[in-house]
């Protein structure tokens, strides 16, 4: 498939805001933004409501699963549609139904009649919808921008996610503070969020209406869906780059996102503080992930990209381990920023060296397998929240982010392919086991 004109163009482009450039990939872009911002209010939201209404760590925990397990059912349908199908229509859907379902859940709210329940079921709605839309948002972005600005993008993609950090969680916060003026009993404050939310998903689908590349197959599938699903797995499986690479962005949605799930108690059970304490500290750890995002959106030609994942890896445990040993808000804030800086340069190196190993047509199942291992989270999740409902939750962290930093350093001797990385970049039509650079000779 033939690259469009600005695609030639945006491979020269070296400087920091180069993919942002492409039309197209500035609009993707600005819709991934409303629904980042969105979902990052959300987690304030429901979080500090959950909470109020249980004070049990592990009915948060429970509530963060409604929305990961889904994307261990449905992402890789979601990947065969993204390989199928035109992805354009795909994106632009998703979130006009996260709208609705946003606004369904602000009425229920302030009807007074809201439950444990409902969170549980929105989350599941969300996590369907991330599922089978995220595969096709994620290939669609080598298409848009070639490979030579797929870091610049990726980095991108998780500064929008950070930048949605910085001010989202704060915005919730500080939104239900102020409208409940002091009574921590009053949910009306959330539902005004959950209103704000349905906006902002409802901008996101619009906007990928003004995106001209409609994303369609490189290529017209002559296998049904089921053989398709096969071909990707057996792809992952026979690859021990891009099986590494999934099998080492595994770990840390085992054990490093539990900074995230604990929160709100964290929040509650060891700082004594509120909604708007809550709001900042996720605020810092987008500080420190959209730093982390911008070094990395200039860092295309880092050499021994393989070493420096087992390294952000092990870090984030530190960090997260840091984190647990914390009882006061300032510490928990440099903790909680540093976190979020490792954590944006491993996450978003990762998912670019995965989209460099493989052609186009492959694309969508491949990042649909990525998304569906991201839904073992529950395996990790699971035990530390009972460890925090039961131990505390400096135990639950602690826990977490030592067995983060301690499988990440035991994986370095046996991902030999992974650790070998060089720059990561090699032909789209190349084998993913054979064609990358690896060191200094190859290059």
């Amino acid at each position: 498939m033939s690259q469009p004109p600005q695609q030639h163009l945006a491979s020269r482009d070296n400087r920091l805001f180069a993919a942002l450039k492409v039309r197209d990939y500035l609009y993707l872009w600005v819709g991934m933004l409303g629904s980042a911002f969105a979902m990052n209010m959300q987690q304030v939201a429901q979080g500090w409501l959950v909470y109020e209404m249980t004070s049990s760590p592990l009915q948060l925990t429970w509530v963060t699963l409604s929305f990961m397990l889904p994307q261990v059912v449905f992402s890789l349908i979601g990947g065969v549609l993204a390989d199928r199908v035109p992805k354009k229509p795909v994106i632009g859907i998703s979130p006009l139904i996260n709208g609705v379902a946003s606004l369904y859940l602000a009425m229920v709210i302030f009807s007074g009649q809201v439950t444990f329940w409902h969170f549980m079921a929105i989350g599941f709605l969300n996590g369907t919808i991330m599922a089978l839309s995220i595969p096709a948002r994620t290939a669609l972005i080598p298409e848009i921008v070639g490979e030579r600005l797929i870091f610049n993008a990726m980095a991108f993609n998780t500064a929008a996610w950070n930048l949605s950090r910085i001010l989202g969680p704060a915005l919730a916060g500080f939104m239900i503070a102020m409208i409940a003026g002091g009574d921590t009993t009053s949910t009306y404050g959330v539902g005004w969020v959950y209103i704000i939310l349905s906006v902002l998903y409802g901008f996101s689908g619009v906007s990928v209406l003004l995106i001209k590349h409609n994303g369609r197959p490189s290529e017209k599938s002559t296998s049904s869906p089921l053989q398709d699903t096969v071909e990707g797995l057996r792809y992952v499986v026979q690859s021990n780059i891009v099986g590494g690479l999934i099998l080492l962005s595994i770990l840390p949605f085992l054990f490093g996102l539990s900074i995230m799930t604990l929160l709100p108690a964290f929040n509650t059970d060891i700082l004594l503080a509120g909604p708007d304490s809550l709001g900042l500290l996720m605020t810092g750890m987008g500080v420190g992930a959209i730093a982390g995002s911008l070094v990395l959106a200039k860092l295309s030609s880092l050499r021994h990209k393989g070493l420096w994942l087992f390294a952000t890896n092990t870090l984030w445990g530190v960090g997260v381990f840091v984190f647990g040993l914390t009882s006061a808000f300032e510490a928990a804030f440099v903790a909680i920023c540093f976190v979020g800086f490792v954590s944006a340069i491993n996450m978003s190196m990762n998912r670019s060296l995965v989209q460099l190993q493989v052609s186009q047509r492959m694309r969508g199942r491949v990042m649909s397998i990525d998304l569906m291992s991201h839904g073992l989270m529950p395996l990790g999740v699971l035990p530390v929240g009972y460890v925090a409902e039961h131990y505390g939750v400096h135990a639950g962290l602690m826990m977490s982010g030592a067995i983060l930093a301690l499988l990440s350093l035991a994986l370095l001797g046996k991902l030999r392919a992974v650790r070998q990385i060089d720059t990561g970049y090699q032909p789209l039509e190349a084998e993913p086991t054979e064609s990358i650079r690896t060191d200094a000779r190859a290059a």
